[in-house]
């Protein structure tokens, strides 16, 4: 998922880190405000940003030549929002691009409109339609970290296509061609990502019931019988 420094034409790089810039904005607000009103919630704030960074961190090679990994955003999501993720996993491709050499700074807005943007909001957009269907806890998580981790290759397949048409085809051709490169290894990875989600959801429940009960993840009442 990380775009390569210097990979993307500068046109494209300015592009995508001015549509990403209000979206930090305003998960900065976001986030000043739960420290601020909720000092409790730094530690779960601190484990979501640490979850997304490990996960992120993973650069496992691709049959077809490429390298894919998980993103670790649909936790964040799911406990705070999309808003805030959208700092978190900017702080976290920042570091990621200057310690690591994943991604660079002229792309990371790119980088983060997809991983810290596109992919939180679309998780949290399947988690919040299950609980609203009803579904239990952990399968409304695992779709929120399944969704989260595959729309954020999704994505960076539009901005490759969009940055490289193919000659031939066009747009429709490359995106057809970057996103079949991703989906041999990234579909599973989804699974994986969204099942290793069910898990820490569910030690948090076991250990943090009250703090998710204030965020909504947990009936108020369950916090309560513990």
């Amino acid at each position: 998922m990380h775009i390569a420094e210097g990979f993307l034409p500068p046109a494209h790089a300015i592009a995508w880190g001015v549509a990403s810039a209000p979206f930090v904005v305003h998960g900065a607000r976001s986030l000043t405000r739960e420290v601020r009103e909720h000092p409790e919630s730094t530690l779960l704030l601190g484990a979501s940003g640490a979850f997304t960074f490990v996960l992120s961190a993973l650069k496992l090679p691709s049959v077809t030549g490429s390298c894919s990994h998980p993103t670790g955003t649909g936790l964040g999501a799911v406990l705070f929002r999309p808003p805030v993720m959208a700092v978190l996993g900017t702080i976290t491709l920042l570091f990621q691009a200057l310690l690591l050499a994943h991604g660079g700074l002229t792309t990371l807005g790119a980088n983060v409109f997809s991983m810290a943007i596109a992919g939180p909001w679309a998780g949290y957009g399947a988690y919040r339609l299950l609980r609203r269907c009803g579904a239990p806890l952990m399968v409304t998580v695992f779709a929120g970290a399944f969704v989260a981790d595959l729309s954020t290759y999704c994505v960076t397949s539009v901005q490759l296509a969009l940055a490289f048409p193919d000659p031939d085809s066009g747009f429709a051709g490359a995106l057809a061609k970057f996103g079949s490169v991703f989906a041999v290894t990234q579909i599973p990875l989804a699974v994986s990502e969204g099942l290793l989600t069910v898990l820490v959801m569910r030690l948090l429940v076991q250990s943090s019931t009250a703090e998710l009960a204030r965020l909504g993840v947990v009936a108020a009442r369950r916090a309560v019988a513990r």
